[in-house]
């Protein structure tokens, strides 16, 4: 199975921790959605195996109008082998989702209509002081209307929440989680705010505008987060990621156990097993080499130890972990014995943990996952 990632590159605003390529100029959106529909179809040949999600990121895919959302879900049928009822999600905005044009109520149902059956939705923070911090489009009000208008048309439905937020205590971010709670939503997708360079927050904090995050406060933020969720019945199956069962997103499930994907639109990245491609990050020089029949793509064959590499990382941040028998299958033992080695430490440590033959984080371990994975990948 396979999946097919289709970049939108454009927002009404820009957050101020951002770092995704997107542009807040839409004047070129009509030419942009034909241009990947246009790049769909030269690389139709890439995928063999049927697809299994459909997955509108961003950038805001919540800025195209139906027909668009349309045109493209039909450019996958018309080019691509597709299985009976995929995952088709779409990310949104409170914004966009409460605005005059979702007023009549129309707009969810030209959603499922199109085929979107899985909406992703901003919200970041109910409350005010955090979505200014963080320059979202949005306000309070309208992240609790979007999600009860959505809860109206959909059942499958997820939320993003941030954490580690300069300003937001303890306090207020089990206020945030108690609020998604209340609204029986089956999966939430909660990030730490990580500062990036070159983006707005970065030059706040350095000015002093912005106090810098704290990462004692976000780890401790995480656990809560962790512990209230797992209260209410959902599973923690990947570090930020947590769902009731028969609720997980297929679409990043799939990706972290190794499976094939294409991606489509300005910087999206692809994954065909063995090598790892990715778009260029230009919005007009990506429309002009498209439809010249150029695809503006480079490719990077991974090696042996960067797939063991992937491996390791994807499967540290799961609940399926690491599995020695694969390692040792796919890789060889040199680099099960350096892996059992590496993460000795870790084990003794109360961090990583061997459970039928599959390394897996602890609870005490999970927040450090990625700090860990490095430490256990293999250098030539």
């Amino acid at each position: 199975m396979s999946g097919i990632y289709i970049h939108i590159p454009f927002c009404k605003q820009a957050c101020h921790y951002c770092d995704f390529h997107f542009s807040t100029q839409l004047g070129k959106k009509e030419a942009m959605v034909q241009t990947i529909a246009k790049e769909m179809v030269l690389r139709k040949s890439e995928v063999e195996d049927e697809v299994e999600t459909i997955y509108f990121g961003g950038g805001t895919p919540s800025v195209l109008s139906n027909k668009e959302i349309e045109f493209l879900i039909q450019t996958v049928y018309d080019n691509y082998k597709v299985i009976d009822h995929p995952e088709i999600t779409l990310e949104a905005n409170p914004d966009d989702l409460v605005s005059s044009r979702a007023q009549s109520r129309s707009l969810f149902l030209d959603y499922k209509n199109a085929g979107i059956n899985r909406l992703s939705i901003g919200i970041q923070s109910f409350f005010d002081e955090d979505l200014k911090l963080m320059n979202r489009a949005h306000n309070a009000g309208e992240a609790e209307q979007c999600i009860k208008e959505a809860k109206q048309y959909f059942d499958n439905i997820t939320i993003d929440l941030i954490y580690g937020i300069p300003g937001m205590d303890n306090e207020r971010w089990k206020s945030n989680i108690q609020r998604a709670l209340d609204f029986g939503l089956p999966h939430i997708s909660s990030y730490a705010l990580t500062v990036e360079p070159r983006t707005a927050l970065k030059k706040f904090i350095e000015k002093g505008v912005v106090p810098d995050v704290d990462d004692e406060q976000a780890q401790e933020q995480f656990h809560i987060l962790v512990d209230m969720l797992a209260e209410q019945g959902f599973v923690n199956y990947e570090i930020s990621n947590f769902g009731k069962p028969g609720f997980f997103s297929k679409n990043n499930t799939a990706y972290w156990l190794g499976k094939k994907y294409l991606g489509v639109g300005p910087s999206a990245h692809s994954f065909d097993g063995k090598n790892r491609g990715w778009n260029i990050r230009n919005n007009p020089t990506y429309i002009k080499k498209i439809n010249e029949g150029i695809l503006p793509i480079e490719v990077e064959a991974l090696s042996q130890s960067d797939r063991y590499n992937e491996a390791v990382m994807t499967g540290l941040r799961t609940v399926w972990g690491v599995s020695l028998e694969k390692i040792e299958k796919e890789f060889g033992l040199t680099y099960l014995d350096y892996l059992n080695q590496q993460a000795q430490k870790y084990v003794e440590q109360g961090l990583l943990q061997l459970v039928d033959g599959k390394l897996l984080t602890t609870k005490k371990g999970k927040f450090l996952a990625d700090g860990i994975a490095s430490d256990l990948f293999f250098v030539d």
